[in-house]
């Protein structure tokens, strides 16, 4: 069996967003179950000069299904970090991401294996095919602030597993 890159992308991007939806809930319940407002994590941190778990869910969906948008765009630039979130905006930003992902099919993801894409960061242009963007720059940052969010999110006291991470894996049918 060959792996295509919608395989190796968006559903892989779907398998870990189903995880960050479930440890973004089970955050919001932990936190208002003991009386507290889920609020209070929005701009929880692990330490000063991290991300605060906003920015941590903003950066995971911007290099799933923004990072898919970019390649059909050709163009890829960060998100707007100033952009404010509630728990719930949070929440609804994840929500929408697995939304937009599930709506694409294997063969126009295919399709931008070999479609040229810039990356800017701010005046630094770094040039891309479609499959490599995707596959060793934006899959290494999409983990990386996954899994910080959790990491957030068990730094502040919610009861979280790997599997909540995990999210739903890909059983043989």
């Amino acid at each position: 069996m060959a792996i295509t890159l919608h395989d190796a992308t968006v559903r892989s991007f779907l398998q870990i967003l189903g995880g960050v939806s479930g440890y973004l809930e089970k955050g919001r319940a932990h936190v208002a179950g003991a009386g507290g407002d889920p609020e209070s994590l929005v701009e929880a941190r692990l330490i000063d000069d991290m991300w605060p778990l906003r920015s941590q869910v903003i950066a995971t969906v911007h290099h799933s299904c923004g990072a898919v948008a970019g390649v059909k765009a050709g163009v890829f630039r960060p998100p707007n970090w100033d952009a404010k979130y509630d728990y719930a905006g949070l929440q609804k930003l994840v929500a929408d991401a697995i939304v937009e992902l599930s709506a694409l099919s294997p063969d126009e993801v295919n399709a931008l294996e070999d479609r040229d894409l810039v990356f800017e960061l701010g005046s630094r242009q770094m040039p891309f095919t479609g499959a490599d963007f995707l596959l060793s720059m934006s899959m290494p940052n999409f983990q990386f602030h996954a899994t910080t969010g959790y990491d957030v999110l068990r730094a502040q006291g919610v009861p979280l597993g790997k599997r909540d991470y995990m999210g739903a894996p890909r059983l043989k049918r």
